[in-house]
Order: C-alpha cells, then sequence, then structure tokens
C-alpha cells in the first residue's frame, strides 16, 4: 500500500499515512496524528510527492541484480583471463599447384 503524505490547514502539522490507493483521501486532520493539544479538526491538504526510489531485494531476484562495482570489475576480469583464446583455423596443406601442360611441339612435315 502507498504511503501519502497531508498536511493540516489549521495546525500546520504534516504527517503520513499509509492506505489503499481505492480509499478516499483523509479531509481532516486525524487525532492520533494532531499537533494540538486540544485535537481541531483541521481540514488538510495532500502533499504532492515524488515517490521513492524502488529496491527490490528477496528470494525472488537474481543475486547479481545489485552487485558493487567492485565485484563487477573483478568479475570481468576473471571472465576474460578464464576465457581461452579463439583456436586459429588450421589451414590445410598446401597441395602442389598442378603442373602446366607441356608446350606443343611442333610436328615434323
Amino acid at each position: 500500500m502507498p504511503t501519502y503524505e497531508y498536511v493540516c490547514t489549521k495546525c500546520g502539522h504534516e504527517f503520513e499515512t499509509v492506505h489503499s490507493i481505492s480509499s478516499p483521501a483523509l479531509t481532516t486532520c486525524p487525532e492520533a496524528q494532531c499537533a494540538r493539544k486540544k485535537w481541531g479538526h483541521g481540514p488538510v491538504k495532500r502533499k504532492v510527492g515524488g515517490g521513492a526510489g524502488l529496491l527490490f531485494k528477496g528470494g525472488g531476484f537474481y543475486i547479481t541484480d545489485y552487485r558493487s562495482e567492485g565485484y563487477k570489475q573483478s568479475a570481468k576480469k576473471d571472465s576474460t583471463a578464464s576465457t581461452p583464446a579463439p583456436a586459429k583455423a588450421a589451414t590445410p596443406a598446401a597441395a602442389p599447384a598442378p603442373a602446366a601442360p607441356p608446350p606443343a611441339k611442333p610436328s615434323p612435315k
């Protein structure tokens, strides 16, 4: 459930509440969070928040998703060091070129 920020226009108190998206917004300052000694029933305005960055952690995510930069660099070095160099293609032994036919001899007449 999302967290919403509110400001009481009567007492100036800022507070956060967690409630469902489908539930209606608060209209009066809650008694438990009012800054006045005697509850003022002040109207509240919902603040526009910038949201929060999400960082998913848990068993359902890959452990490598949030690795440190040092780990990534050393892993890259290891992978390049352990990868064998590409094998050169074996060139077939050069077969001797076919001999040119002997020049035609003039026939005696």
